[in-house]
């Protein structure tokens, strides 16, 4: 039975009950076709084809002067039809909104990223469309899922029908409590049976240490957290030193800590690398496509210091 009711409102149409709500107000066809820019015949067909629709008359036309009056079955589609159009502005109201770049976009990040380059991302985006709506959530898992997320920050390419953009090489360094080795650059081969505290051994961390083994290092790892302020505390304590990417260094804003010293690597491991990732074939939102193009933005600003340094 519904199915049936609507078939018959399928000829009517929004700009039908806008020339409706306007000629209610204004009192006549005339003053309504001036108000919404069109010519008089144009409006009547309008009203025609609306009670084409409905199945009887809206108005009563006593021609002259006097003013034209709604009839009851009137009263009903306008009442009606005034909530549909509130409805089709809000809707145009939302579409325009979301063009604009307001709307939810929900990221995916790590530790280093959440420190460094999401805050300028998310600073950004706020400054540009603060109606905007941004979830965030942080993990570092082996097997990391894009799921429902617009975005993921990973520091490597990830498996599945996902896209991706590398935004940096960020290359690991050496953190010591200051004294413990001389200025300047450390050789790996220094670094053999040293004690070090490190990260577990998910994501990058094992392909880091295995470069460090084959540059001749087998440091002995005292302790491992994937909390980098815990990390840094070991160091400052003297239980070791750290091999880290920039990031997490730049971060936890070492080089202005006294009690640390930062050294590079020689001959340098190969950096990680950064990457932002979004399924594949998914249409962004604007605020999506914005956020891509602010995090390419931020890493080019970071500009890290080369591998080979």
């Amino acid at each position: 039975m519904a199915s049936v009711k609507l078939a018959r409102m399928t000829d009517l149409e929004l700009r039908h009950l806008a020339a409706m709500a306007a000629i209610a107000e204004e009192g006549s066809f005339g003053r309504a076709a001036a108000r919404l820019g069109y010519t008089q015949s144009t409006v009547s067909q309008q009203i025609a084809a609306l009670e084409r629709a409905v199945g009887g008359s809206v108005f009563d036309r006593p021609g002259g002067p006097r003013p034209v009056r709604i009839t009851p079955l009137g009263a009903v589609v306008l009442g009606q039809g005034r909530a549909v159009l509130a409805k089709a502005e809000a809707l145009a109201d939302a579409v325009d909104r979301f063009k604009a770049g307001d709307g939810r976009i929900d990221i995916g990040t790590f530790q280093s990223v959440s420190s460094v380059i999401l805050p300028s991302v998310v600073r950004r985006l706020r400054d540009e469309h603060p109606g905007c709506d941004i979830r965030l959530s942080e993990e570092e898992p082996d097997l990391p899922q894009i799921g429902d997320l617009d975005l993921l920050f990973y520091d490597g390419p990830i498996d599945g029908e996902v896209e991706h953009i590398k935004l940096l090489d960020d290359p690991y360094l050496l953190v010591a409590a200051a004294g413990t080795f001389p200025e300047g650059p450390v050789s790996l081969q220094r670094l053999d049976n040293e004690p070090m505290v490190a990260w577990p051994l998910t994501c990058d961390q094992p392909d880091m240490e295995q470069a460090l083994a084959r540059g001749g290092a087998h440091p002995q790892v005292v302790f491992r957290t994937a909390v980098n302020d815990t990390l840094l505390s070991m160091v400052r304590a003297g239980l070791g030193s750290a091999a880290l990417p920039w990031l997490a260094i730049r971060g936890a804003d070492v080089p202005s800590d006294d009690r640390l010293r930062v050294h590079e690597l020689q001959p340098p491991v190969p950096p990680r690398e950064i990457y932002l990732h979004w399924r594949a074939g998914r249409t962004h939102s604007p605020l999506a496509r914005r956020a891509i193009e602010i995090a390419v933005e931020v890493a080019a600003e970071l500009r890290p210091p080369p591998a080979s340094a």
